[in-house]
């Protein structure tokens, strides 16, 4: 496993920063930022805000890379109205890594930001060297458009059994699985301090709304993203279905497949250490 060096600030003690553009203040946090190369800018999945990513994923990837990470327009500590489409945040994505001063950058998309990586790639191409998508799949996927509907069902789960919804979203109800969810949840709480505010309501039905017209749309032309792409998934993936992870790396003419068996739509946080190593080695083709 992949691990920061002594002096490296982690996940859990990087500042808050702010930053504005298209009349946004975006929220974003930053480390690794002495390394070379393109930074890896990460695009966070429904719901999330920063204090959502798992710091050992980040934080193995800032070991070798320059990582910054950002709340959506609306949401988080981030100002604005929330966005409505995958497009809308692409377009948001793409004024923050412009008014970051990034000539060109590595997207890390989980779940729907790896809809808006797609969307990048499509509107900003030679702003993108490569690309790591995860449990995420292609405009118009099979059952992507039925997020809204698992959510609110997973939300009810959690609520009758006092847990984390995560719990039942991202993981399988395996022993392997249900253990892998709770050292997950465990490791979002390890930041004490500055902690991001929680999405609202409405942020999240905006975020649903896009997920919605996202899984309603006509697939894209993906042929025309050339980048090298990696995508990942379990191989029991209930909130983006699995099938999509295969179609999207058929789309995509330069993608390499991983696919982690027992596991769900976290599956990169489940199989946190095999993930980071094979995504740096793929960053570093």
């Amino acid at each position: 496993m992949i691990s920061a060096t002594p002096t490296q600030v982690m996940w859990k003690d990087a500042p808050t920063r702010t930053i504005t553009a298209g009349g946004v203040t975006f929220a974003y946090r930053e480390l690794g930022g002495t390394n070379p190369g393109p930074p890896v800018v990460c695009l966070i999945h429904l719901a999330a805000v920063l204090d959502n990513w798992d710091p050992r994923v980040i934080d193995g990837l800032a070991a070798r890379h320059h990582v910054v990470a950002f709340d959506n327009r609306g949401v988080g500590a981030s100002s604005g109205k929330p966005a409505t489409s995958i497009e809308q945040m692409a377009e948001d994505a793409i004024l923050f890594i412009e008014a970051m001063g990034f000539d060109q950058v590595d997207l890390f998309g989980f779940s729907m930001g790896g809809m808006v990586a797609q969307e990048i790639a499509l509107m900003a191409p030679r702003r993108v060297r490569r690309m790591i998508i995860t449990g995420s799949g292609p405009a118009g996927g099979e059952g992507i458009s039925k997020v809204a509907r698992v959510t609110y069902v997973d939300m009810v789960r959690g609520l009758l059994t006092f847990q984390d919804p995560k719990q039942y979203l991202f993981f399988t109800r395996t022993s392997a699985g249900i253990r892998a969810g709770k050292t997950f949840l465990d490791r979002l709480k390890e930041r004490t301090w500055n902690r991001d505010k929680t999405i609202t309501v409405a942020a999240l039905q905006a975020q649903l709304k896009a997920l919605r017209r996202w899984g309603d749309k006509q697939p894209a032309d993906l042929s025309r993203v050339v980048h090298p792409v990696l995508v990942v998934n379990g191989d029991n993936d209930r909130m983006v279905p699995s099938q999509n992870t295969h179609d999207l790396a058929r789309r995509l003419p330069n993608s390499e497949l991983v696919i982690y068996p027992d596991a769900g739509h976290g599956a990169v946080f489940q199989f946190h250490a095999e993930f980071v190593s094979r995504a740096l080695a793929f960053l570093a083709g």
